[in-house]
């Protein structure tokens, strides 16, 4: 992180500005000429006006990255070439890594710290990583009779449409676009409505790295309108989404209802954190549900939401939680001291807060947190909140809440547990603290989840898959299982 003071960073907030128009094939188009505002939720000002897509928008973007695809150099440049301008974007993220962080802070409300530190990082790196894999990857030729030749090769699978979410506008981005783009794919991007200024600057970066007009297209607009229009597109071929489980239920709809082009869907989560008695260190398992479920202000899918203690540790490990809650810097995501910054908003921040009041009217006992804070600024803070004596029936156990609202339930044995654990329709992630090698594969084995971190929580790199089971989502981000999305196998037999 820079050493720059949080009077610098207000200093170029206030001069910040960028064109709101969408990036279409190769260039900045105002479409129809309706716009919406870009609210920063650290005090509700408005910090662009941003041009507001629909039918029209969609259908040109998507024929640019048709006529890209079909008639264009990318799919047909050596995989080298195509790893060489992915490389060139991570290259001009890193130039514009400052201005980007501060983007980001603005749209979605998370410290700058983190935005710089954390945001970029994994954008940068995903660029980076894609773009030196592309011409590693190799196709198949199975051994067959003398008489015959067999090849399996990859192919890219065309027009890519990806719809992401606020809380990780660009990292979450990256992790469609660039193994797309590193199969030889186009993409048409569709940001939230609550984040797109990152979106459009990541669209215009990768047009000055060199990618051909039309190789990646940004669209900006609301859900239910751009987002759906492109779902339904007959000239998608594929569809990623990150997002809620309920929206996810859509683009399949979506899909049923067009060309049945294949949807790839990372969703919610209910991620349980489970604490054994023989933790390696308590406090350090203490201190990682507190960062996990407050960073970020606990806008995460992966979020450790459920933290799960067994009965004979329970209060010092949650006392431990309760303290670090108390002691969480939460203030202007601007400053470089702030630990938590905004809620996303003031819609989200209600849905939160309604959350908080239902489990108070169940009977959970609040330890800390709950109310809204910082009103001074315009904001949409909130105080993190803990939350025991949690049953497994209440809807602080049950729902999604995505924010910072931790909920404890306790457990006497591991048999418990592992079924307090996995009675959640969700599937993305969990945690689990033992000293026991074997406790920790036999539990790890029992998860009905994407990922389980040992005595670690929200860790790993670029060689490892991140998604989810059951309606948590299907396929995989990250590593060169992202690929699979976005090739179609084709098998060749020749007789010899």
């Amino acid at each position: 992180m820079p050493d720059i003071t949080h009077d610098e960073w207000l200093r170029r907030a206030k001069t910040f500005e960028v064109s709101g128009a969408h990036h279409i094939d190769g260039a900045d188009e105002d479409g129809g000429g309706e716009t919406f505002a870009a609210v920063s939720p650290r005090d509700r000002q408005v910090v662009a006006r941003i041009a507001d897509g629909g039918a029209a928008e969609v259908d040109a973007a998507v024929a640019a990255a048709r006529r890209a695809f079909d008639a264009g150099p990318w799919p047909r440049l050596a995989p080298a070439e195509r790893g060489r301008l992915l490389v060139r974007i991570a290259d001009l993220l890193e130039e514009r890594r400052e201005t980007l962080a501060l983007a980001v802070s603005l749209e979605m409300g998370k410290p700058i710290t983190d935005a710089y530190a954390i945001e970029l990082r994994a954008v940068i790196n995903t660029f980076r990583w894609y773009g030196q894999l592309a011409d590693k990857l190799t196709d198949e030729s199975p051994h067959t009779a003398p008489d015959a030749l067999a090849l399996v090769t990859r192919e890219p699978a065309g027009v890519v449409g990806a719809v992401v979410p606020w809380n990780f506008p660009l990292t979450l981005a990256g992790w469609k676009i660039a193994p797309a783009l590193a199969a030889g794919c186009t993409v048409v991007l569709k940001p939230s409505e609550n984040s797109p200024l990152s979106a459009l600057l990541l669209g215009r970066i990768a047009t000055e790295a060199g990618l051909p007009p039309g190789v990646l297209n940004v669209v900006n607009g609301n859900g239910p309108v751009a987002g759906r229009a492109l779902g339904l597109h007959p000239d998608v071929d594929v569809l990623a989404f990150t997002g809620s489980t309920a929206v996810g239920r859509h683009f399949l709809h979506y899909a049923a209802d067009s060309n049945l082009k294949r949807v790839w869907l990372e969703l919610g989560g209910k991620s349980p954190n489970i604490v054994l008695p023989d933790a390696p260190d308590l406090e350090k398992a203490a201190a990682t549900a507190a960062w996990g479920i407050f960073f970020n202000q606990g806008e995460m899918c992966t979020a450790p939401s459920r933290l799960m203690v067994h009965s004979s540790i329970a209060e010092r490990v949650v006392e431990a939680v309760v303290a670090r809650a108390r002691d969480l810097r939460v203030g202007d995501p601007l400053d470089p001291a702030t630990e938590m910054g905004a809620l996303a908003g003031e819609a989200h921040l209600s849905r939160v807060r309604d959350h908080i009041d239902t489990g108070l009217a169940e009977g959970a006992r609040l330890r800390t947190g709950g109310d809204r804070i910082l009103t001074g600024t315009g904001g949409t803070y909130l105080e993190p909140t803990v939350f025991d004596r949690v049953g497994p029936g209440m809807r602080l156990a049950r729902e999604e809440i995505f924010g910072p609202v931790l909920s404890v339930l306790t457990f006497d044995d591991l048999e418990e547990a592992v079924r307090l654990a996995n009675a959640t329709e969700y599937g993305l992630a969990a945690g689990l603290w033992t000293s026991d090698l074997s406790t920790a594969h036999k539990v790890s084995r029992a998860l009905k989840v994407g990922t389980v971190w040992v005595n670690c929580y929200e860790e790993g790199d670029l060689t490892v898959p991140f998604g989810g089971m059951k309606q948590s989502g299907n396929g995989r981000d990250k590593s060169v299982h992202a690929l699979e999305k976005y090739t179609e196998l084709k098998t060749t037999w020749i007789r010899l």
